[in-house]
C-alpha cells in the first residue's frame, strides 16, 4: 500500500520560514515534489526532485525562496520555505510518481501552510 504522509505546515508570519516533510512508503519512486492549492484556485506545481539526477524543479514563484531536497534511500523529501509570503498560503500536497514523466500517481493528504501579513 503506497503512504505519502506530510508534516510541517502551520501559521507563521510574512518573512518567516517553515520545513514540510514529506515520506513515501510502499513503493520506490523516481521523482517526488510537492503542490499547492490555494483557496478557489486550482492545484499548481511547486517544486520537484528527480532521484536518479538529483535535478531540481522550481515553480518561478518560489525560485530562490524553496529549496526541495531529501533523502532517497529513505522515500523522504522535504520543501525549505524561506521569506514566506501571505501568497504562499496554501495547502501543500506531497506527490511522487514511478516514471520519470506524466502523472503525478501517488498523493499525501496534504498540509496547511498559512501566511499571515
Amino acid at each position: 500500500q503506497v503512504q505519502l504522509v506530510e508534516s510541517g505546515g502551520g501559521l507563521v508570519q510574512a518573512g518567516e520560514s517553515l520545513r514540510l516533510s514529506c515520506a513515501a512508503s510502499g513503493r520506490t519512486f523516481s521523482t517526488m515534489g510537492w503542490f499547492r492549492q490555494a483557496p478557489g484556485k486550482e492545484r499548481e506545481f511547486v517544486a520537484a526532485i528527480y532521484w536518479s539526477s538529483s535535478n531540481t524543479y522550481y515553480a518561478n514563484s518560489v525560485k530562490g525562496r524553496f529549496t526541495i531536497s531529501g533523502d532517497n534511500a529513505k522515500n523522504t523529501v522535504y520543501l525549505f520555505m524561506n521569506s514566506l509570503k501571505p501568497e504562499d498560503t496554501a495547502v501543500y500536497y506531497c506527490t511522487a510518481r514511478v516514471a520519470t514523466t506524466g502523472k503525478y500517481d501517488s498523493w499525501g493528504q496534504g498540509t496547511q501552510v498559512t501566511v499571515s501579513s
